[in-house]
């Protein structure tokens, strides 16, 4: 079994964070899609990392089936909790944190075309995404020490990946401040090796 991956990406991060929790041994390749000489539309026909290849060759993505998978293979720290309102939860969570990772990746995108064909109007519906969804975030949190109250899980992973991000990627943007309690809970997550060892490379 092997990932393929950027070391950018919130959403391989989030897988990495996940092998991390798990305990699992996974050789990891890197791979940009954006590169000219990148091979990952190989193991995905959308060209999307990250990508887990299986010891039979068969292939699984994006970042929310490849996290399911490496929960249900190991029992070591299940980070998806097992009853179904809670599950559910915990995927809302998912889907908001990966949603504000869209919208962020979108802007990073178009920031990147030439100056002449980058579209304020665009970026600036993304930043909206951005900011609600920050502002969800902070408003479902509340005062919990985690996403689905008292214990780790999947949820606290993909939040904590999203913010990341938006640390990595948009230094200017001041969430901290908008969102005191959401600061606290991220450095929280922080302090875990897990997200320690996933920090995306400065350079």
């Amino acid at each position: 079994m092997k990932l393929i991956a950027s070391l950018t990406s919130p959403y391989a991060r989030k897988v990495r964070v996940v092998l991390a929790e798990k305990k699992i041994d996974c050789p990891i390749l890197i791979d940009q899609p954006w590169e000219a000489d990148s091979q990952v539309a190989r193991y995905n026909p959308l060209g999307k990392v990250p990508v887990l290849v299986l010891d039979d060759g068969n292939t699984l993505y994006d970042s929310r089936v490849i996290v399911e998978y490496l929960d249900n293979i190991s029992p070591v720290s299940r980070l998806l909790p097992q009853d179904n309102r809670s599950f559910i939860a915990t995927r809302r969570w998912e889907a908001l944190a990966d949603g504000i990772c869209d919208a962020a990746v979108a802007i990073v995108m178009e920031r990147r075309r030439p100056p002449e064909k980058q579209s304020e109007e665009a970026m600036a519906h993304q930043q909206q995404k951005v900011e609600r969804g920050l502002a969800a975030l902070a408003h479902d949190l509340g005062e919990r020490p985690w996403c689905n109250g008292e214990g780790y899980s999947l949820a606290d992973i993909a939040v904590g990946c999203c913010l990341g991000y938006l640390d990595f990627r948009f230094a200017t943007l001041d969430w901290r401040t908008s969102h005191p309690t959401l600061a606290d809970y991220y450095q929280r997550l922080s302090a875990r090796q897990s997200f320690v060892d996933t920090v995306p490379p400065t350079a």
